[in-house]
């Protein structure tokens, strides 16, 4: 049996800095944040489609609201850690999965990026 992995991309701004990190990243930066999201269906509905891109921008969009145009140190997910990649690839593949995971439907990994040639995937196995 086949499946089929939907790919959905967006960005954001958002500025952040690295508490402890021994360099420049320790202080205030922003970036254009790229997001991926990846998302298995193992079946497709009677036009084809696994899942809507329009959905899944959707709820991905409504989750960026939080993060775009902000300082990321300051929201209250990371008071006591770093805004670093892992952890904001980690909080959307969470978020998206309570949103958009059924029977058929799985979130795979999202994968997020601050600069060009930059990214880290998380999923859960």
């Amino acid at each position: 049996m086949g499946i089929y992995e939907i790919c959905v991309q967006a960005e954001f701004s958002a500025a952040h800095s690295l508490r402890g990190y021994p360099g420049n990243c320790a202080s205030t930066h922003g970036h254009n944040w790229i997001i991926r999201v990846f998302i298995k269906c193992h079946k497709l509905n009677e036009l084809g489609i696994g899942i809507d891109f329009r959905d899944v921008k959707q709820v991905l969009h409504t989750i960026m609201e939080d993060f775009d145009h902000q300082h990321l140190n300051e929201l209250a997910v990371f008071k006591d850690s770093n805004p670093t990649s892992e952890l904001i690839a980690q909080y959307f593949y969470q978020k998206l999965s309570q949103h958009l995971n059924t029977n058929d439907i799985k979130i795979s990994k999202v994968k997020i990026s601050e600069s060009p040639g930059t990214g880290v995937c998380y999923w859960e196995e």
